[in-house]
């Protein structure tokens, strides 16, 4: 195994506050490559926040569609030991797939920075061809659960309390229940990583249809890609979605919410999952636990 990852480097800054100048040390979020290799082919290198980077793997081969599934992948482990330090290497994941699955045109070299995400694919088209199902419609999300996801989800964030530069993706319950958390210098990084460890985990298998994703940042359309390959069926971030990430959300049926702060979010897609639990019998169900359609800002 390498060495115990190191998400946190320590800097020697100036800092100026009203007129005052003093030397002091700030928190930097370490930022490190990640090469991904297919048995000896080089696949992938990602800018990422070193710490579950076997998880980090997993989800991004699914995403990409190299996988479907955990029992494709016959093993996932940490680069060879360096022979002086008798230690793995940090930067480098080694996977060993089932035969056949890597066909020759996956066999390409493309380089990812931390906010790039699934750079080249720009057409809905391009990911619905690869077969998403509609998402859950029988996930049903309180209003007022979903207003706690982001002070649950910072409150969690044990890194970015200290640095202050990472984003986080937090995988939650109908409950509200917290069920797992991701941090990373890349949103889309972090999304892999909770995608990688259900994909890995014994108790939470994909499709992750019975969970909702909070996001830090905002809902870019390749969070929503990943979110939907997932069979995720509601995502919400605190900031703003983009226009083709809503045009995704709606042609795949899923809910999309942005801006939630407080007691406030928008609702872009998917707006009847947001069902009320104070609403009566005789009433029925209703959506924003509000019997007439609720007012949403453009």
């Amino acid at each position: 195994m390498p060495r115990k990852p190191r998400s946190i480097d320590v800097t020697q800054v100036t800092e100026w506050q009203d007129g005052l100048v003093r030397r002091t040390q700030d928190y930097l979020v370490a930022e490190e490559p990640l090469e991904i290799r297919i048995g000896r082919t080089p696949l992938s290198v990602t800018m990422r926040t070193p710490g579950h980077d076997l998880e980090l793997a997993a989800g991004f081969l699914f995403a990409e569609g190299l996988i479907e599934r955990r029992e494709q992948i016959l093993s996932l482990e940490y680069g060879k030991p360096n022979a002086k330090t008798r230690q793995a290497s940090d930067n480098v994941v080694h996977v060993r797939l089932k035969a056949g699955l890597l066909k020759s045109e996956s066999r390409r070299n493309f380089f990812i920075n931390s906010s790039c995400g699934i750079c080249g694919k720009a057409s809905i088209e391009a990911v619905m061809a690869r077969g998403i199902r509609r998402s859950n419609r029988n996930f049903f999300l309180d209003p007022a659960v979903l207003c706690t996801f982001p002070d649950t989800l910072k409150s969690s964030q044990s890194i970015f309390d200290r640095t202050g530069g990472l984003h986080a993706a937090g995988l939650f319950d109908a409950q509200g229940k917290l069920v797992v958390l991701r941090e990373d210098v890349g949103r889309h990084n972090a999304v892999d990583k909770v995608v990688g460890w259900a994909l890995l985990s014994e108790e939470i298998r994909l499709p992750l249809d019975r969970y909702a994703l909070m996001v830090s940042g905002r809902g870019g359309f390749e969070i929503i890609q990943k979110a939907l390959l997932a069979g995720i069926p509601l995502l919400a971030s605190v900031s703003a979605p983009s226009s083709l990430a809503v045009r995704l959300a709606r042609e795949a049926g899923m809910t999309l919410v942005g801006f939630l702060r407080g007691q406030r979010f928008l609702v872009y897609s998917g707006e009847e999952r947001l069902q009320s639990k104070n609403a009566t019998a005789s009433e029925g169900r209703t959506e924003l636990g509000a019997p007439a359609r609720p007012r949403v800002q453009s």
